[in-house]
């Protein structure tokens, strides 16, 4: 007997920045295609990569939520059955808006990385832009505080330093109650 497909649903996969919400969203989505799961992997920053920004929109949430609208509905027509997004939700209040342009039931899922790898993912990042390392080492703390006093994540994955991205991705899919394969 054939099992049924599963109802479309989304995941966020958020945390602060350097947590590896991007990479771990690839790695869903590469479990996902090995369980032959029709899905798509959005990078939320992709969606926002405009400038200027609005003074009162420093981070295009805006553009974001119009644009992950639109993509969101073209993936599911298209027949992927997870949408895998790779993003910062801040602000609790703010996730209906996120339910609404995806569509389907959103999961969030928040990485929890320690500071001290947090920071070294940074250097290595950002090892030839200063600028960059310096904002992005100060966001990191910054946003981490955020996201604790906001609780957005519905479950929450503890990632360990050196922990390979396909661990970490089978620990999301696990804990958001996924089959993958």
């Amino acid at each position: 007997m054939r099992t049924p497909a599963p109802s479309p649903a989304a995941l966020l996969i958020t945390g602060t920045v350097g947590s590896g919400k991007t990479t771990t969203a690839e790695a869903v989505g590469a479990l996902l295609r090995e369980g032959a799961t029709p899905h798509a992997v959005i990078d939320l920053d992709a969606l926002r990569n405009a400038w200027p920004s609005p003074a009162a929109d420093p981070f295009h949430e805006r553009l974001v939520l119009a644009n992950l609208h639109a993509v969101a509905r073209n993936h599911l027509a298209a027949g992927a059955l997870r949408l895998v997004l790779a993003g910062v939700l801040e602000d609790p209040a703010r996730r209906p808006l996120y339910d609404e342009a995806v569509g389907v039931p959103l999961t969030v899922c928040r990485l929890r990385v320690g500071p001290t790898d947090v920071a070294a993912r940074l250097r290595r990042r950002h090892r030839d832009d200063r600028d960059a390392l310096d904002w992005h080492l100060r966001r990191s703390g910054e946003l981490d505080a955020v996201l604790d006093a906001a609780g957005v994540g519905d479950v929450e994955v503890a990632v360990g330093a050196g922990e390979a991205p396909s661990e970490v991705a089978r620990a999301v899919i696990d804990a958001v109650g996924w089959n993958a394969g």
